[in-house]
């Protein structure tokens, strides 16, 4: 990919004159591109469907006791539950049983 010096603009290729160029919408042109190769990769294959076998759990880890297992790890995040003056919710989920509990503090 070319861009255009003046405008920043993505140059497309074209024929002036019977010479290739590479040409800009501010009016900007390369000069003659016979020699150059230009070329096009078209991708057929099909996407690759990954499946997931476990379901991982992306937030953090902390210590913290379940009050349903007594487990003292559990994983967390925070939510903006009410009004933008106050604090957000922090709400837990534990690592062993996924029991979920909220803390307003």
């Amino acid at each position: 990919m070319l861009f255009c010096p003046k405008c920043k603009s993505l140059l497309r290729p074209g024929v002036k004159d019977s010479k290739r160029v590479m040409s800009c919408s501010c009016g900007f042109q390369t000069a003659d591109l016979s020699k150059a190769k230009v070329s096009e990769k078209v991708n057929t294959g099909e996407p690759k469907i990954e499946v997931i076998t476990k379901e991982e759990d992306p937030n953090p880890l902390t210590e913290a006791e379940c009050p349903k297992c007594g487990h003292n790890k559990a994983h967390y995040w925070l939510i903006q539950t009410r009004a933008a003056d106050e604090a957000e919710t922090k709400f837990y989920k534990c690592e062993k049983c996924k029991h979920q509990w909220r803390d307003y503090t």
